[in-house]
């Protein structure tokens, strides 16, 4: 969900990996369309993009990424529903790592990070929250293959945990 660490994550792992988060790909789309880059207007873009070309529509804007990484492990970032999963399967092996935080951990995660499409009070946390549960986030984060709670974890403590299930799952 939003604000679980996530993009935390990716930071950390951005030396080791090639990292790719899905919303720059909306975000780049709402760009191309001169579209101010609010929750708002994010949201709409997304919900626009999955009815015009599909369910797994964002995974569709990240796939040249992907085939064009040098790395053997690309971190993507995002995932927001198992029809994204099922685009990527197509060129890569997938394997999913949801993150878990408390409702209270996310909103204020969120609203440290500030960026311009964070929700700046609870009706808009919990509008964002509705609309990612309606695009399919939790049937993803039910399938995934390991899972996170960032509740009460360091930034380094997170960034390890994922970089330690990563190795594991590479000597698979």
């Amino acid at each position: 969900m939003p604000g679980a660490g996530k993009s935390t994550i990716t930071a950390g792992l951005q030396k080791e990996f090639t990292c790719i988060n899905m919303g720059d790909a909306v975000r780049t789309e709402a760009k191309r369309r001169n579209l101010e880059p609010t929750g708002q207007n994010l949201g709409k873009l997304m919900l626009e993009l999955r009815e015009k070309n599909g369910r797994g529509a964002v995974a569709e804007l990240i796939k040249d990424q992907i085939i064009n990484s040098k790395s053997d492990v690309v971190v993507i970032d995002g995932i927001r529903s198992n029809a994204e999963v099922e685009v990527l399967k197509k060129i890569v092996t997938v394997k999913l790592l949801a993150i878990h935080a408390s409702t209270d951990t996310r909103f204020n995660f969120l609203t440290v990070r500030a960026r311009s499409d964070d929700p700046h009070d609870k009706i808009m946390f919990d509008e964002r929250d509705n609309r990612e549960i309606g695009v399919g986030i939790s049937a993803s984060i039910a399938l995934a293959d390991e899972t996170i709670s960032n509740n009460n974890l360091s930034i380094s403590e997170l960034i390890d945990t994922a970089y330690n299930i990563i190795q594991k799952w590479l000597k698979k």
